[in-house]
């Protein structure tokens, strides 16, 4: 291994778990009966749709890191192909991103916790599970791997017994006399409930719950045969998403009119409601714990080797790019850390006002990420093609996908300032752009 070179320890298994492990976060177990109350049957549709961006997004992404798997990933191919600014800001603005989902995930792990023990403060829980899962990840980029696969197999199945436990109950007849198929489009109001503005206010947190799936893209450089498992990972993405999104809802949706789904009665217990509720709980609690440390492990590596990307690019200090014996970019795992650590330390003495607001940044974040790069893999894309060279796994509908999927995510934006409490988030982004400028004018000097 070269000094100061990335370790390409992760194998098929882990990069298929880890793309499916960026789709299925906490957003499914605890965030569906925002997006249902909003316009009932028709989230179905709404999944779908998205999942659908999510997967072009998703193939665009592809087909630059199978020619390219380099650190960095997107950053890498908007600096190359689009300008040395787009590079910076897109690499920073994934880097923030992740800060701030780890701080939000490091505070609901201290929540669980306080589950089990109400005694243990939240911020000491917090503070022991950020002390692990960096360890993990300053170890072995092997070490992070399994940690992740696991974590993705206890989500999988935890999803795939409720869809089997939830159809049979359906179709024995034992989930009570309100389970039907026809509560999709039965009951009052139909499949679309709230018309056309309720389901396109849905679409606006559909988009966040498929947050995670571009770690594909973060992976590539560390992987051992890009050229055969990105691709997998990638196109097997859709079909997983249908599966455990719409299939999960289609079961939850059919056992309970979309009516009662509210924020005190979680979809995931109400299907279980003939168990035990106590030991049901302690299940769901589980679950939902190993989702959020999945999240933050992700976040902990990807978070790293964008900083090793953006010190490779000459948009962060060289030094982020110094690795230890195993490959692992020691200074980039340790920065993050520290920033992550200080955003902890300011949830716990701050007011819940602040965290709204850097939640809000997130969604801003989120979507610019996207949107970067769409329009990188439409530059990407006009290079090859005046270089004369075919991409081994091309993109869906070029270029007329990328104008759809750039389409869609100002459609969100739009959207975005209607939504009380979120629209905030669309005014921050040119604030957050400008101090983005800032940063890489004094970079640059």
């Amino acid at each position: 291994m070269h000094k100061n070179s990335l370790s390409r320890g992760l194998k098929n298994r882990h990069v298929q778990l880890i793309a499916l492990g960026g789709a299925i976060g906490t957003g499914l177990f605890l965030g569906v009966s925002t997006t249902v109350q909003m316009t009932g049957p028709a989230v179905l549709l709404g999944y779908a749709l998205g999942g659908f961006i999510a997967f072009m997004i998703m193939r665009q992404l592809g087909e630059m890191i199978v020619e390219e798997p380099v650190a960095g990933s997107f950053s890498h191919f908007a600096h190359t192909y689009w300008h040395h600014f787009a590079g910076f800001a897109s690499g920073w603005n994934y880097w923030m991103l992740y800060v701030l989902v780890g701080m939000a995930e490091l505070t609901a792990i201290g929540t669980f916790i306080h589950f089990w023990l109400p005694n243990v403060p939240t911020w000491a829980s917090a503070a022991f599970f950020f002390v692990i899962i960096n360890l993990v990840n300053l170890a072995n980029v092997r070490f992070y791997g399994e940690f992740e696969f696991w974590f993705a197999i206890i989500k999988v199945i935890a999803i795939i017994a409720m869809i089997a436990f939830g159809s049979y109950l359906l179709i024995s007849g034992n989930g009570g006399e309100q389970a039907h198929l026809s509560n999709l489009w039965a009951l009052e109001g139909g499949f679309m409930p709230h018309g056309f503005s309720g389901f396109a206010m849905a679409m606006v947190f559909i988009m966040f719950s498929f947050g995670g799936l571009e770690l594909i893209g973060i992976a590539a450089a560390e992987t051992d045969d890009p050229s055969r498992t990105i691709p997998q990972a990638t196109n097997q993405v859709i079909y997983r998403i249908l599966i455990f999104y719409v299939g999960a809802l289609v079961v939850l949706l059919s056992l309970m009119p979309w009516m009662k789904m509210t924020k005190e009665v979680t979809p995931f217990v109400m299907v279980f409601h003939s168990l035990d509720q106590n030991f049901v709980a302690h299940i769901l609690n589980a679950i939902v714990l190993t989702a959020a440390l999945s999240v933050y492990n992700s976040g902990v590596y990807s978070n790293s080797r964008m900083l090793y990307g953006l010190a490779a690019q000459g948009n962060a200090p060289k030094r982020f790019m110094k690795t230890n014996r195993a490959g692992v970019p020691v200074n980039a795992v340790l920065f993050s850390a520290l920033i992550t650590g200080l955003c902890v330390v300011l949830n716990y003495f701050m007011p819940e006002d602040a965290l709204n607001y850097l939640m809000a940044l997130v969604v801003s974040a989120l979507v610019l990420n996207w949107f970067m790069i769409s329009y990188a893999h439409l530059k990407f894309r006009l290079a090859k093609n005046k270089e004369k060279i075919v991409p081994k796994f091309k993109a869906l509908w070029f270029p007329y996908g990328n104008y759809l999927c750039l389409a869609f995510f100002i459609g969100i934006l739009v959207v975005m300032c209607f939504i009380d409490g979120i629209r905030t988030s669309v005014f921050l982004i040119p604030v957050w752009l400008i101090i983005l400028a800032l940063g890489y004018k004094f970079l640059r000097k």
